[in-house]
């Protein structure tokens, strides 16, 4: 029995004209395209004239439907996997099925093209040899802060989405526990009409969105540069996070939490425990 592909394929992520020659002519051919938002993919599917079966693949039903479209391949089908916008995978539903499908035997052919992570980051002007992404932050303020705090020592870049209605107050937290001084790209609105890049220290950052409505609308990735690799400087903060989670832990453990939160030898932590805590 033919064993079809699965075709990963990436799709603009605001100008039409970024979506690939390869990318159109697989959709084209396709037994079948599962997309996040069939409305909006076909709104985007009909600008090229092109006219597949679609099928909805969200978080909400990605297990249930993995399955049956694995099955489909398994009987001979073609099948295109797309998002709302850019690669597929990077926040958006998918990997369950390409997990599945791999674990079947099924050949999986990934279509580049447009993503936003990458976008941002070749015009942020912050070094990108070594990056993190880390996706949405939580949409709580509590779990927002937490998490910050967890890559306040972080060395490489890092990358977020943030949606519109919470840009103001993720700022404000990133100045927080990343410190004010942090530089900070914020990306608007990538390829679209209405595109911005604003780049500098996050606090100023900060009161420019606040100051302009036009800068608080649209889709938002944060390139953030990665905390300084001063050995000293993180072990001065280690300690200083040692004394103050000891108030809670044994010393032992809290030397442990802070070693792992700033990125430090745990040995070398340890032996300061005495002059650290008093």
């Amino acid at each position: 029995m033919p064993i079809a592909e699965l075709f990963i394929v990436a799709t603009p992520i605001g100008n039409l004209g970024d979506f690939t020659q390869r990318a159109i002519d697989t959709l084209s051919k396709v037994d079948l395209i599962a997309a996040e938002d069939t409305r909006h993919s076909r709104t985007l599917l009909a600008s090229y004239a092109i006219a597949r079966p679609l099928v909805a693949l969200h978080e909400h039903n990605e297990e249930a439907m993995a399955p049956k479209l694995v099955d489909k391949l398994l009987a001979g089908e073609s099948i295109a996997l797309i998002s709302d916008a850019g690669t597929p995978l990077m926040s958006d539903p998918g990997f369950r099925l390409v997990r599945l499908a791999i674990e079947k035997g099924v050949r999986v052919t990934p279509l580049p093209g447009p993503s936003a992570i990458i976008t941002a980051l070749s015009v942020a002007g912050i070094p990108t040899d070594r990056f993190v992404y880390e996706g949405f932050l939580p949409a709580r303020q509590a779990a927002r802060i937490a998490r910050l705090n967890a890559l306040c020592a972080e060395s490489r870049t890092l990358v977020f989405f943030e949606s519109s209605h919470r840009i103001l107050d993720c700022l404000a937290d990133m100045a927080t526990a990343l410190g004010s001084d942090r530089s900070v790209a914020i990306c608007r609105e990538l390829t679209k009409q209405f595109e911005t890049v604003l780049r500098g220290p996050v606090a100023e950052l900060q009161e420019r969105v606040r100051s302009d409505p036009n800068q608080q609308k649209g889709e938002f990735v944060l390139v953030v540069a990665g905390a300084s690799e001063n050995v000293d400087e993180k072990m001065t903060q280690a300690v200083s996070m040692t004394k103050a989670l000891h108030e809670f832990l044994s010393a032992s453990q809290a030397a442990r939490v802070a070693a792992k939160l700033c990125g430090v030898s745990r040995r070398e932590l340890y032996a300061l425990i005495d002059t650290a805590i008093e």
